[in-house]
């Protein structure tokens, strides 16, 4: 099964940008080592905490520092551009690494309403969002000399579309136009089974792919030990309560007791958010990945996790992967 990771490029208490772009290059790199398939970025705005907010750039930039792995949006949200913008940042990027680049699309704003305003967002556009996917599509699709307006460079460059959601709505798009599905249960996990069960059973096969083929996010912390893993997780943790209750700011130091920075009443709301997630030793990990792989049946997982510590973090990830390579000698024994 290939696995990939989903990079926020998240900005550490104590630290600035620069670090976290400067952190991204080296997780990327060593990921590519460690056998991930995939390096996937999400477009979010006006946070003081993620450094991918210029989505195509870090793309680019991640591409370069890397020779095989892919590299991808997860994802650019479409109503903030227009289709023909897309298609000329993410073909010129395929021209420039051909066969390496994906782009996964969402209809969210990446933002709240002032983002939307400052980017010149109507609302409206979301409930296009089906058609803008197929405009895009055509536009990274064949030559066509005879188009009005044409992507140049994009057109030919069939750059693999990916429809990102957390609800039946993005699940449903996928299954009417073809195309793989990549379920945010990483922070959105209430409607995943529902969202699989819609996009298999309406699949509308295509020329891009024959059969559904769904990935899934989960959230992994590993460590030495599971203490040190539950530990390193509250930065996690507490940047989520942050966000949700309306005070994002970068990600947090991890702390001895989670409960004296998120009240009790909180916590139920943080469990069911992150329940997709494995957190513990290399075996602990390994189990917890196994259990939800034979839950959910994905095609592919993507991992990600937001650890404050840049060398803890890039050893959660290197745990990651041996358990993830260990899983697919199992399936493929």
């Amino acid at each position: 099964m290939r696995y990939s990771i989903l990079d926020l490029a998240p900005v550490p208490e104590g630290f600035e940008a620069a670090d976290a772009l400067r952190n991204t290059g080296d997780l990327a790199r060593q990921a590519e080592g460690w056998g991930y398939h995939r390096y996937w970025l999400a477009e979010h705005h006006n946070m003081p905490g993620i450094a991918s907010a210029a989505t195509a750039v870090l793309v680019g930039h991640v591409a370069g520092l890397t020779q095989r792995i892919r590299v991808g949006s997860g994802g650019i949200m479409l109503p903030n551009h227009a289709p023909l913008a897309v298609a000329e940042a993410f073909g010129t990027l395929a021209t420039l690494y051909p066969g390496r680049i994906d782009l996964g699309l969402g209809r969210a704003p990446g933002g709240d309403a002032a983002v939307m305003q400052a980017l010149g967002v109507q609302h409206a556009r979301a409930e296009r969002f089906h058609e803008e996917v197929a405009e895009l599509r055509d536009l990274l699709g064949p030559v066509d000399e005879g188009r009005a307006v044409r992507a140049l460079p994009g057109e030919g460059t069939a750059v693999p579309l990916w429809i990102l959601g957390s609800s039946l709505h993005g699940a449903q798009v996928a299954a009417m136009l073809g195309l793989p599905y990549a379920f945010a249960s990483h922070f959105a996990p209430a409607a995943l089974e529902q969202a699989l069960e819609v996009y298999r059973r309406y699949f509308r096969p295509s020329e891009a792919l024959a059969a559904p083929h769904a990935m899934i996010a989960i959230n992994v912390c590993a460590a030495a030990t599971e203490a040190e893993a539950r530990r390193l997780r509250t930065s996690h943790q507490l940047g989520f309560y942050r966000l949700r209750t309306g005070c994002p700011g970068k990600l947090p130091a991890p702390v001895g007791d989670l409960a004296a920075h998120v009240p009790a009443e909180a916590m139920p709301m943080l469990d069911a958010a992150m329940r997709v997630s494995a957190v513990g030793d290399a075996a602990q990990v390994e189990a917890q990945l196994r259990d939800l792989i034979a839950r959910y049946r994905p095609d592919e997982v993507i991992l990600t996790g937001q650890i404050h510590d840049h060398a803890a973090r890039l050893e959660s990830f290197r745990i990651a992967a041996e358990a993830m390579r260990r899983i697919g000698r199992a399936e493929a024994a």
